[in-house]
């Protein structure tokens, strides 16, 4: 029984990849930290958030956001912060804009596509 407690904590446990060091004292900023670590893509994962990643630069990024965090900057400054140094990548929802707009009409054109493909009258 201890086991299954103990497996299931691990496994659904919010604090994957977030060191004792880098917790906030303040539970207001360690929950914007959280969420703001969920929007940031790790650089060298590329598909798992800053705040699950165990890589060297995501920890890297946990530290400036929280360190941007107890100085008084908003979530947008952080974010934007990060998005001006890191580019479109860093974003898990990259802004709609003109060279960005294949990201966004691909997958909506490969549905249709592939719709028509599978669902068409013989």
């Amino acid at each position: 029984m201890k086991f299954l407690v103990l497996f299931s904590y691990l496994i659904f446990s919010d604090l994957k990849a977030i060191e004792p060091d880098e917790i906030l004292d303040d539970y207001n900023l360690e929950k914007i930290a959280r969420e703001i670590g969920k929007e940031l893509r790790c650089l060298v994962c590329q598909n798992e958030d800053i705040q699950n990643s165990n890589a060297d630069i995501a920890k890297d990024l946990r530290k400036v956001v929280r360190k941007k965090l107890t100085e008084g900057e908003t979530k947008e400054q952080i974010i934007d912060f990060v998005h001006s140094k890191y580019g479109d990548f860093v974003l898990f929802k990259p802004p709609v804009r003109f060279d960005t707009l294949g990201l966004w009409l691909l997958p909506i054109l490969f549905f249709f596509f592939l719709s028509l493909f599978f669902f068409r009258k013989r």
